[in-house]
């Protein structure tokens, strides 16, 4: 059995590995430049960053498992929407996002003995029209402050979102059925008495 570990600080990715019985160590946040380079495509972007934790993770903590690193990107048409840099630009981009159909992009990258896989998950989530008050009292909440877009659907955002095709798990921040191939390539299990 191969001892995992999570390059990352995400409490959702914990979370979500934790809910289907994962054992796993958490690394402290590996720190990687999230910033896109001129002309890179959203799905590069994603999975650049989700390999670049995951190296960086394995670098910082030789010798060691497998470790996995993630980054999940919320796109309107080709514009990456990252995380907002405070109440007033989360609200810029919810309102950018209502009555809309846009992306969520997940990478998962897994590196073990030299060797890395990967795998991205691509979701369209659409978002209801509501009013500007209750986007107002939604970027209120302090919800969306550290989430990818300015909300998060596993809270008080679902109420924001009016359908989703693709992966839930994938919008939390990992999807679960692209990451378990990954781990059960490197021999971790899952469905483990916590």
């Amino acid at each position: 059995m191969t001892a995992l570990l999570l390059a990352s600080g995400s409490p959702r990715r914990a979370e979500l590995l934790s809910q289907v019985g994962v054992p796993f160590t958490v690394l402290p946040p590996p720190d990687v430049d999230e910033t896109p380079h001129a002309g890179e495509a959203p799905l590069d972007y994603v999975a650049r960053l989700a390999a670049a934790k995951a190296l960086a993770g394995q670098a910082a903590h030789r010798p060691a498992g497998a470790v996995l690193g993630a980054d999940t990107a919320v796109v309107l048409g080709e514009r990456i929407l990252g995380k907002p840099h405070d109440d007033e630009h989360a609200l810029t981009m919810l309102e950018a996002l209502n009555g809309r159909e846009h992306r969520v992009i997940s990478a998962v990258c897994l590196c073990l003995a030299g060797q890395r896989r990967a795998a991205l998950s691509v979701t369209r989530v659409c978002f209801r029209e509501l009013p500007l008050a209750r986007l107002r009292a939604y970027v209120a909440t302090g919800e969306g402050r550290d989430k990818a877009g300015g909300y998060g659907i596993q809270g008080l955002g679902a109420a924001l979102v009016a359908s989703l095709t693709g992966s839930y798990s994938g919008v939390v921040g990992l999807p679960l059925e692209h990451t378990l191939p990954l781990l059960e390539w490197a021999d971790i299990p899952y469905w483990q008495p916590r």
